[in-house]
């Protein structure tokens, strides 16, 4: 279970990290022009995109850092906690744009989040 929760929370860490860095770099309307896929930052301003960029950054590094450092592994499901707010709304944006095979991506990464913070707090998190 302990491995299986390593893989999943790194291949989160760097989808968040290179989406959430992409939100950082690149202008909103760059984003917008990638396809169906950005689309969403019409309803947001440019600050609320980059807010979301900083908040993705974030959550992928503490997905990995506290538990790799042994300090304050209790921020790791608190970081796959933050990602499964920030995935539902996600799903709710892409219900009201009605997006709704963008929206099962989604979803995926909701589960995928709750799945790590649903391991790691519970007992032994980080053993076996």
């Amino acid at each position: 279970m302990n491995l299986a929760l390593w893989i999943v929370a790194g291949l989160l860490a760097v989808a968040y990290f290179l989406g959430g860095s992409g939100k950082l770099i690149m202008r909103k309307e760059k984003i917008a022009a990638l396809g169906a896929s950005g689309k969403w930052v019409e309803d947001f301003s440019a600050g609320s995109v980059r807010a979301i960029g900083v908040l993705e950054v974030l959550a992928a590094v503490g997905l990995i850092l506290p538990a790799v450092l042994d300090i304050a592994p209790v921020l790791v499901p608190l970081a796959a906690l933050g990602l499964v707010v920030i995935m539902i709304g996600a799903t709710i944006t892409r219900l009201r744009r009605h997006e709704y095979k963008l929206m099962a991506l989604d979803l995926v990464y909701l589960a995928l989040a709750a799945f790590v913070a649903w391991g790691r707090f519970g007992p032994g998190s980080f053993t076996g």
